[in-house]
C-alpha cells in the first residue's frame, strides 16, 4: 500500500461537502491574482469538498471564471491557506484578512507574504509555515537570528528546526530537498524532487495541497491520529509526484502541477 494513502480519503455514501473538508483561502492580490487560481485549483484536485475565498472582488471574479465551484462568502472552514500572492504591506485589504484569520483558533498554512505579517507571539492559529530559503532568512532575522539565504540552504535542517522552535509552529522549508520540522525538534526530509518543480507558482500549488490535506484530515487531527508535520511532509511528497507526472509530457508551469494532482491521487487511491 502506498504510504500516502493514509492521508487521502475516497468519498463515501455518508460524506457531504463539509465532512470531506472545507479550505478557506486568503491569497492573491491585484498584483498577483494568479496565486489564488493556482492554490485553489490544487486544493480542489487534492480532493476537498468545498473551497471558500476571501479577497479583492477583481480576483474573485477572475477565480470564478476558472473555478466556478468556489464560494466567495465566509463560513465554515477547517483549514486556511494565507499569504500566497500577497505582499507584506500591513495596510492592504488582504493583510487585514490574514490577521483576522490567524487570530482564530484552528489550522492554517502560512505562505509567502503572510510570513512577514504574522505575529507568532499572538496568533491563535496552529500552522504550517511554508517559506523558501529567502523568506526564512527574513523571518529568522525578524525573530532575532539573522543568517543568510546561503547559510539556510547549506544548513536546512538546523534552520528549519530553529524556526519551528522560535515560532512554535511546523516549518516546511522548500527546496529541491524539502525539510519539515516541528517545535519538538523532530525533522524529516524528502528525496530530491524533479527540477521541473522550479517554476513560478509551484509554491502556491504546494500551499493549496497542504491546506486540502489538513481540511481532509480534520477529524484525524482532532483525534491525534495524524500530525501537522506528517501532513506537511505528505503534501511535499504529493507535490513532487505531481511535478514529475506533469513533466512526462513536456515543460511544466504551475497550473500543470495542480492539474496533475488529480491523476497522482487517483493512482494512489485506485
Amino acid at each position: 500500500m502506498d504510504p500516502l494513502s493514509s492521508v487521502l480519503h475516497k468519498p463515501t455514501a455518508e460524506d457531504d461537502k463539509y465532512s470531506r473538508g472545507v479550505v478557506g483561502f486568503v491569497t492573491g492580490s491585484s498584483e498577483y491574482p494568479g496565486a489564488a487560481i493556482l492554490g485553489v485549483t490544487a486544493a480542489m484536485r487534492t480532493g476537498v469538498g468545498m473551497v471558500r475565498y476571501l479577497g479583492p472582488e477583481s480576483v474573485g471574479r477572475m477565480l470564478l471564471e476558472v473555478r466556478p465551484e468556489v464560494v466567495l462568502q465566509p463560513g465554515r472552514v477547517q483549514a486556511w491557506v494565507v499569504g500566497s500572492g500577497i505582499t507584506g504591506d500591513s495596510q492592504g485589504e488582504q493583510s487585514a484578512h490574514v490577521q483576522s484569520v490567524l487570530g482564530l483558533e484552528g489550522y492554517a498554512v502560512i505562505d509567502a507574504g503572510a510570513l512577514d505579517l504574522a505575529n507568532f507571539n499572538s496568533i491563535k492559529a496552529t500552522a504550517i509555515l511554508t517559506p523558501h530559503a529567502g523568506e526564512l532568512a527574513r523571518l529568522l532575522a525578524r525573530l532575532g537570528d539573522a543568517r543568510s539565504r546561503e547559510e539556510i540552504e547549506t544548513k536546512a535542517v538546523e534552520s528549519a528546526v530553529l524556526a519551528s522552535k522560535l515560532t512554535g509552529q511546523v516549518v516546511l522549508l522548500k527546496g529541491n530537498v524539502t525539510t519539515v520540522a516541528d517545535p519538538a525538534g523532530n525533522h524529516w526530509q524528502t528525496p530530491p524532487a524533479n527540477p521541473a518543480l522550479a517554476t513560478a507558482g509551484s509554491g502556491d500549488v504546494l500551499a493549496g495541497v497542504i491546506g486540502a490535506l489538513i481540511a481532509g484530515n480534520h477529524t484525524e487531527l482532532a483525534l491525534g491520529q495524524v500530525s501537522l508535520a506528517q501532513l506537511a511532509l505528505a503534501g511535499a511528497m504529493l507535490h513532487a509526484r505531481a511535478g514529475a507526472e506533469a513533466a512526462k509530457s513536456g515543460p511544466v508551469v504551475g497550473l500543470d502541477i495542480a492539474e496533475s494532482m488529480r491523476k497522482v491521487i487517483g493512482d494512489i487511491l485506485d
